[in-house]
Parts: structure tokens; sequence; C-alpha cells
């Protein structure tokens, strides 16, 4: 009786037991919150992008003309506060003008004024026109009467800043492709990029061909994009640009690319010299043994003993036994 009882103790207690325990549930991976990105990496390839075209103000349509002009006042007194001096000498004609077709950012009008008063007396800017009134007319400086700021205009923060805003104006409905961004960026910090191989002119000199642009995409997002300017004087610039995740550039660099050229080299006949090797009394004996007399006659030799005396041939039949003399 005592062990039917501690037996059913243990069995209820057993059972309580399981009854406690929680039922596992299936634990729900995190799924890893996706890379901000400004740009799709298949959105063009490296030479897709469309080049950027410098249409000169006597090809631009009326409808740009006609924007151009009802901008002039602002683009006065934002380029006068800049020091370029802009209104009294482009009432004189002293500025040229020719528009930056940049198909990365189509909502806006760039022009591009110049004026040159001669050598080392050359000024820049670049104007950007929000077309449908989205935005305001802005400036880029590139050059004052020949001289930059410190950082040049490609990677100076007033260029960048300019730039980020003319993309937050933009409201495109299609994301623009990344090298015809960076390329468009170059133009309007007036420089005319040009990606691509460079042909060869000379044949003691061959240019190593450009390196494709890249476009890199961090862990943490945002982008990375580099190219090689092919254009640029005495030797190609290598540009790299960073955006961060929100799509807004944070950072241009620019450094001499590395110089890689190879050199021809013509191969010409040469004398082909060696080291006469003596021979020996016993080996010009041994050849002249075994020089053909006349051409076509071959010299054969008796077989002889090791003692050098003449071993006698008997003739024999095709089953190698002796022919009777």
């Amino acid at each position: 009786m005592a062990l039917a009882a501690v037996a059913a103790v243990c069995a209820s207690a057993q059972a309580q037991t399981g009854q406690d325990l929680p039922t596992p549930q299936p634990v729900a991976t995190p799924e890893a919150a996706p890379r901000p990105m400004p740009f799709t990496p298949g959105s063009e390839s490296s030479g897709s992008a469309a080049p950027i075209e410098f249409r000169s103000s006597d090809r631009m349509s009326q409808q740009d003309r006609d924007l151009a002009a009802g901008a002039e006042p602002a683009i006065g007194e934002r380029a006068g506060s800049a020091g370029l001096e802009f209104d009294q000498a482009f009432e004189k004609g002293k500025w040229d003008e020719q528009q930056i077709v940049c198909p990365a950012l189509p909502n806006h009008l760039f022009l591009q004024f110049t004026r040159n008063n001669g050598p080392g007396d050359v000024s820049v800017f670049t104007a950007s026109i929000p077309r449908g009134g989205n935005g305001r007319v802005r400036i880029i400086p590139i050059l004052r009467r020949g001289y930059t700021s410190f950082s040049g205009a490609p990677a100076s923060a007033l260029t960048i800043s300019v730039f980020n805003h003319i993309r937050g104006e933009e409201h495109a409905a299609k994301g623009p492709g990344w090298l015809a961004t960076s390329l468009c960026y170059a133009a309007l910090a007036g420089v005319h990029a040009e990606v691509g191989p460079m042909a060869v002119t000379d044949a003691q000199q061959l240019q190593a061909a450009a390196p494709p642009p890249v476009l890199m995409i961090p862990v943490q997002g945002g982008a990375v994009i580099s190219f090689t300017d092919m254009s640029a004087a005495p030797r190609p610039m290598e540009w790299t640009m960073t955006f961060d995740g929100q799509g807004k550039l944070a950072e241009v660099t620019q450094s001499p690319a590395p110089r890689l050229s190879a050199k021809v080299v013509v191969l010409t006949p040469a004398e082909v010299k060696g080291v006469t090797i003596p021979v020996s009394p016993a080996d010009a004996k041994a050849r002249q043994a075994i020089t053909p007399q006349s051409p076509g006659k071959v010299i054969r030799q008796a077989p002889v003993e090791l003692q050098g005396k003449p071993v006698p041939q008997r003739p024999v039949d095709l089953t190698g036994k002796p022919v009777p003399q």
C-alpha cells in the first residue's frame, strides 16, 4: 500500500511539472533593414550615361531664352554679392553665355557665364534657374578675375551645398542615373569631364585606357562614385563623390591619376655569339670516320671484336641458318 501511494504521488508531481512548463514558441528572426541607396545599382551602365552638352546661346530654345531673361535680375543680384560685377558688364555684352544641358537634372536650366578680359583676368560662374518656379535662382562661383577658392570649385563646400539644394528641388518621378549625376556636377563646377579611353596618337607612348566608372554601395548605405576625367591636363584626374543615405552629396575629392604608360621595344636582328669548344684529336678522328664521303652514300663499318679485330661474317638464309658456300 505504501509503495502504491508513493508511486501515485510521484506520477501526480510529474504530471503537474509537465503542465507548468511553457510551450516553446517559434522565434521570429528580424529582417535586416534595407540599406538606403540614393542610386539604383542597375540604373545605368558605365557607358549609357548621356554626355553633358554645352550649348551656345544662339542654339537655346525660345522657352529657355525667355526663362533666362526673366531670371537676369536675380542672377545679377547674386553674382554681385559674390563680387563678379555681373550687372554692368552683362549689359555691355562682356559676358559670354552658354547652356549646360544636364539630363540628370531636367527640371532646372543651367547657364554658364564667362568674362575674359585677357590673360589672368577671367571670371566664370554657373547659374541655376528652376523650371516652373519651384525653387530659387542660385549661382556657383568658379573663377573671380583669375582666382578661385582655396579648395577649388569642384571640392568647395559652397558648390556641394548648392548642388544639394538643386537636387532637392528636382522632385523627379524617376531617380537619376549615378554617372549622369556625377558628370552634371562636374559641369556645374566648370569641368568638361570626359569619361572614356584615350586615343593612341604615338606608337612610342601608349596611354592606358581609362578605368571604368564605379558605383559602390557601403554597408551603412549611401553611395560612392568614382570616375576618371581623361580630358584633364596635364594628366587625367580621378574623381570620388560620396553621398549619404539620404542622397545628399557629402564630399568630393580629386587626385591625379597614376601614370600608366608603355614603351614599344623594337627588336632588331642581332649576331649570335658563342664560345668555341676545343675538340680532342680522338673526337676529331671519330667524326671523320662517320662522315659520309659523298652525298647519298652511307659508309658502314664492319663489326669488330673488343680487341679491334674484324669479326668474319657468314651469309645466312631467312631462317638464320648459315648458307653453305
